[in-house]
């Protein structure tokens, strides 16, 4: 018999700058020619070599029990084609090597901007409801071998999240 394991939902609700402030940003469209100031990203890359690709992902759905963070640097997520998408998240700021449970929220980012994750914001996702969505993704070319850091709920709490 395996262990029996709770589902918890969260409220993925629309992203907006305010309500991720905590997280990262929202990087929506600007003029070409507007000079740099705080509604663009506030990347940290100098850590290392930065790699921008597309990543496919494919019949990811809305649940997740592994949550993840990256200490040394910054990352950006955006879908193509203008596919919406979910993310859950939970603040950087405690001194724990864990998430706080109570703190974890989700967000539906539209197709039309992209985020930018603060150092050590733990993130679950990109998840979608699509087939597949092909992401862009910017962080450091080696932030999935040295700055990779995952907790399993499953495991912690016999706990899996639903983005609904």
């Amino acid at each position: 018999m395996g262990t029996l394991k709770t589902v918890q939902q969260l409220q993925a609700q629309w992203v907006s700058s305010e309500n991720f402030c905590r997280y990262g940003q929202v990087i929506f469209a600007s003029i070409d020619g507007k000079a740099y100031d705080g509604q663009d990203a506030q990347l940290n890359l100098q850590n290392g070599i930065p790699r921008f690709y597309v990543m496919r992902l494919e019949k990811r759905g809305r649940k997740f029990h592994k949550i993840t963070r990256h200490v040394q640097c910054t990352q950006c997520l955006g879908s193509l084609s203008g596919k919406d998408w979910l993310i859950a998240v939970c603040p950087p700021d405690n001194d724990l090597n864990e998430p706080a449970l109570e703190e974890i929220a989700a967000f539906r980012i539209p197709g039309n901007c992209f985020i930018k994750l603060h150092e050590g914001t733990w993130h679950a996702g990109p998840h979608f409801d699509h087939e597949a969505v092909d992401f862009y993704n910017l962080e450091l070319a080696n932030t999935n071998v040295v700055d990779h850091f995952t907790h399993d709920f499953f495991n912690s709490h016999q706990l899996e999240f639903e983005m609904v």
